[in-house]
């Protein structure tokens, strides 16, 4: 049981917190980048859409880095973060059937994948 600021016990954020962790809402967001960074950053925010309008909050990395990191010098350092940001995802969701060698690095440390079409489709779900 959780304790608030003054250690009592309090059984309704412990509760919620419990309910948040049994139904992680965040998942990570799984599509090639590099060879066509404009073009695959439309895919993305349109794959980012697609996981809100389920109740997920998407994780997609290969949106966020490069607004401040470099492709070719940081790529390692982007990965490792990319890593850690997994680590908080109850899936991790797979766009495309073009799997990169980043996209495979990701998807081998995921608990949970699940692959989708371009289009947004369900095609299978590992792990």
């Amino acid at each position: 049981m959780m304790r608030n600021g003054e250690g009592y016990p309090d059984p309704t954020a412990s509760a919620a917190i419990t309910n948040v962790m049994k139904e992680n809402p965040f998942v990570y967001i799984c599509s090639p980048y590099r060879d066509n960074p404009r073009i695959n950053v439309m895919w993305a925010r349109n794959y980012c859409k697609f996981a809100v309008a389920r109740g997920k909050i998407p994780l997609a990395p290969h949106l966020y880095f490069p607004q401040f990191m470099s492709e070719t010098t940081e790529r390692d350092k982007a990965m490792r973060m990319n890593f850690e940001l997994l680590k908080l995802c109850g899936e991790l969701w797979v766009f495309g059937d073009n799997i990169t060698e980043g996209m495979a690095a990701e998807i081998a440390r995921a608990r949970k994948v699940r692959y989708f079409t371009t289009k947004c489709e369900e095609v299978s779900v590992c792990k």
